[in-house]
């Protein structure tokens, strides 16, 4: 996918709709990359599809990676406050034409996996003590 390709869909859907910040999609993209490059390690170097939920997980993980304790604070900054958004956004992309899918993909992949703001803050939220 070329960078200028990617750069016209997100516009696109921007000029469609105004649910998510262009940079969520920016970003999503990088988790996807993020997401193929940790299957292909698993995968003898490989590519593959991957599912929804290791999106998801990737997604998470990465935020976490690149945001640490402000990634639930930029997410809903960006508009993604669930497991459903980011499946929103990956299905307009895929009717942008720059994200595929197989024929077995649907959005309802995408639903509650588990709750997105609340695993972003969990490894940053302080243990509770007993009293």
């Amino acid at each position: 996918m070329q960078p200028t390709q990617f750069t016209d869909a997100v516009e696109a859907i921007s000029s469609k709709q105004e649910s998510y910040d262009s940079g969520a999609y920016y970003f999503l993209k990088d988790a996807l990359d993020f997401t193929v490059r940790r299957a292909m390690e698993s995968n003898d170097g490989k590519h593959r599809h991957v599912a929804a939920s290791e999106l998801l997980t990737g997604f998470r993980d990465f935020a976490i990676q690149e945001f640490g304790p402000m990634a639930s604070t930029m997410m809903t900054e960006w508009g993604i406050t669930s497991c459903s958004d980011i499946g929103s956004m990956v299905f307009e992309l895929i009717e942008e034409g720059v994200f595929g899918k197989q024929d077995s993909d649907t959005r309802e992949d995408f639903s509650e996996i588990f709750p997105l703001i609340e695993t972003l803050e969990a490894p940053f939220s302080p243990s509770k003590q007993p009293a």
